[in-house]
Parts: structure tokens; C-alpha cells; sequence
């Protein structure tokens, strides 16, 4: 079954969750439908598996850069291997907590919660490094970690994005270097 996952994990990384027909999964699976309803329970139920599998997987590099020894090193960090990690060519390009729900409907509106709550938690996380640093004097007094965070995320979203629409690794690594002359400065 983890073998079988993991092929549904790059069709769900492909193609997003709705992109992903029940036919492409069990054809990438090689499992017939009944078999996915018996291990999974249902499409939904795959695709949280996929994720968790996803989030154990490529997804803690990105994280364990949080733990580098100054603000700006964690970012820097965050936001090259995002670069590194969309452009694998392993892997399909992008990240699947971003553009898996670029392209959701009504009808999969908890799927698009699902990975509006994964996302969060990296956001949150990123603003727990950040206010640590602050307190550490690591930051400018006057920066506020909350804002510091979605910049770098959205930096972080926007490069997986244009992974997924063939942006190559130097294009953005040099994404990454002009995001970087940003960096909050101190006096």
C-alpha cells in the first residue's frame, strides 16, 4: 500500500485534486476502484493520506531551515530550498500544499481547507521564528514577525507557482536573491 500511495501522491502533485480523476489514481495505483474504497475509504480520504505522506517527505527539509541559527539565515534557507525542492526533477514541480488547491471547486471546498490549514501551520511556524528572533534582538525592534512571515511566504507560494509553470531553479534562485534585499535592516 505505501508504494501505491506514494503513485497516488504524484498524481494528486501533478494535477491537483481535482485535476486528479479516480481513473488516473487507480491506473497510477494499479489498484481497481473497490481496492481504493477499501484501503482509503474515498478520494478524499486518499488525498489526506497523499498529504501526510507528502508532509513526511520533502515537506520537513523546508521546515527543519527554521532551525538555522539567525532570522535571515531561516529564511534565505526557507526560500532555497523551496527553489531546490520545486524544481527536483524527481518530482512534479511545485508544491502540492500550493497549487493542489489553486483549482478547487465548490464541491471540494474541504480539501481546500485541508491544505489552507497545512499552509498555515508552515505561516505559523515561520512567525514563531521570527518573533523568537525579534526577542533575541536577532530582528529590528520594529519588525513585526506576523507581516515578516507572510512576506516569506508568499515569496515562498509564488516560487512554487512558477515552478509549476517551468520557471527553472537559477530563475528562482535569483527570485530568492531579490527577495532577500528586502530583508529588514537594522540601524
Amino acid at each position: 500500500m505505501d508504494a501505491a500511495l506514494a503513485k497516488a501522491l504524484r498524481v494528486f502533485w501533478s494535477k491537483g485534486y481535482e485535476g486528479a480523476s479516480m481513473a488516473d489514481l487507480t491506473e497510477a495505483m494499479g489498484i481497481n476502484r473497490p481496492s481504493l474504497y477499501a484501503a482509503f475509504g474515498n478520494k478524499e480520504g486518499l488525498f489526506r493520506k497523499a498529504l501526510d505522506l507528502y508532509t513526511g517527505g520533502p515537506y520537513p527539509t523546508s521546515i527543519a531551515a527554521l532551525e538555522e541559527p539567525t532570522a535571515r539565515a531561516a529564511a534565505e534557507a526557507l526560500l532555497r530550498s523551496t527553489a531546490e525542492l520545486s524544481t527536483d526533477p524527481s518530482t512534479p514541480p511545485g508544491c502540492l500544499l500550493v497549487h493542489g488547491a489553486l483549482v478547487v471547486g465548490d464541491a471540494s471546498e474541504a480539501m481546500r481547507k485541508e491544505l489552507a490549514s497545512r499552509r498555515e501551520g508552515v505561516l505559523d511556524a515561520v512567525e514563531r521564528r521570527f518573533q523568537r528572533a525579534l526577542e533575541d534582538g536577532d530582528l529590528p525592534a520594529d519588525t513585526d514577525p506576523a507581516d515578516l512571515a507572510r512576506f516569506v511566504m508568499a515569496v515562498s507560494n509564488g516560487i512554487a507557482v512558477h515552478a509549476a509553470g517551468g520557471a527553472d531553479r537559477e530563475e528562482l534562485q535569483r527570485t530568492v536573491d531579490a527577495a532577500m534585499r528586502a530583508w529588514p535592516a537594522g540601524d
